[in-house]
Parts: C-alpha cells; sequence; structure tokens
C-alpha cells in the first residue's frame, strides 16, 4: 500500500491512499484524489479523455436523452467515470457488495468486448487507426446494430476504466486483490 503521495511526474508511487472517516467510510476528497491520480497515470483509465472517447459518451447521452430516459447530462465523460465510481461505492458498501460488483462490470466488459470484435469483423471497421468510431459505425447498415455497438465501445471504455480503479479501491479497503470467483 503506497504511503506517499505519487511523483507529479511519474506518478512513481501508485495511488495516493485513501482515508476512511470515522464511520470506516471513504473520505471522498482521498477519493478524487485517486481517481485522478488514475486519469492522469494509468493508460486503460485515461482512454476515457480520448476524443473518439468523448464523441461516443456524446453520442450515447444525447441517445438516451432523446430516447425520453431520465438521464443527467455530463459536460465530460471521465466526470460520468467519476461520479459512477463514487455511485458503486455508495451502493455497494462492504466487500461482498463491492466484489459482486466488479464481477458484474467484468461481465459486462466480456460481453461487450466479444460484441465489438464481432460487429467489426463483420462491417470491417478500421477501429485501430484513430479515425471517429462514429464514422467507422456508419459502415453498419442498421441503426438498432449501430446502436447497439456504439453502446458496446461505450460500455467498453467506461467498464474498463471503473474495474481499474474500483479493483485498486478494493486491494486498499479489503486488504487482498480483487479476484473474481
Amino acid at each position: 500500500m503506497p504511503t506517499t503521495e505519487p511523483d507529479k511526474e511519474t506518478g512513481a508511487h501508485g495511488p495516493p491512499p485513501l482515508r476512511l472517516d470515522e464511520r470506516g467510510q471513504v473520505v471522498h476528497a482521498t477519493l478524487a484524489d485517486v481517481v485522478q491520480w488514475f486519469l492522469d497515470y494509468d493508460q486503460r483509465v485515461a482512454v476515457i479523455r480520448h476524443p473518439n472517447v468523448e464523441e461516443i459518451f456524446q453520442w450515447k447521452q444525447e441517445k438516451s436523452r432523446l430516447e425520453g430516459e431520465d438521464v443527467y447530462i455530463f459536460d465530460h465523460a471521465e466526470d460520468r467515470l467519476a461520479i459512477g465510481i463514487i455511485q458503486a461505492l455508495a451502493e455497494h458498501a462492504g466487500e461482498r457488495a463491492l466484489h459482486a460488483w466488479i464481477s458484474q462490470l467484468l461481465n459486462t466488459l466480456d460481453a461487450a468486448s466479444r460484441s465489438n470484435e464481432e460487429i467489426s469483423a463483420a462491417y470491417r471497421l478500421e477501429l485501430s487507426k484513430g479515425t471517429s468510431t462514429l464514422k467507422e459505425a456508419a459502415k453498419i447498415p442498421a441503426e438498432r446494430e449501430r446502436a447497439l455497438f456504439l453502446t458496446w465501445c461505450w460500455l467498453e471504455v467506461l467498464c474498463t476504466a471503473e474495474i481499474r480503479v474500483l479493483g485498486w479501491i478494493y486491494q486498499e479497503l479489503y486488504g487482498r486483490p480483487y479476484t473474481p470467483r
């Protein structure tokens, strides 16, 4: 467990430590510092800031709004990630509940990854060349399948980032790494 703040240039010491209040709850200020550290130094979390990911997030948010879903509109994908992590910890208090939530995220990530691979192969989407995912998704002729693909793309990034941060928090809180059962 890290005991010092990370080096501002390299993050070499790892995420800053979590502090608990007198009730054993994570102090939100330290949680914010942890999320910020992961956004700054963990590539699999920082990808949420990529313009293509932001574009997908904004598309998903607008689609949900147009479909009449009661959604809170976030300015950026990274804001959605941070609030999601805070909510996950509040709603899944205790080791067993947090373990179950991370397991659910892993299952969603697996489904998203497999679906994205299948759809990408079927329509010969070229996503690794840095092109807009929305523009590549336009190659999918059916609106419903295109929307599903873009939703899976968003979930793949979001779940990856959330698992990385919550996995570290799990280890900090319970003294052992998260392992699927």
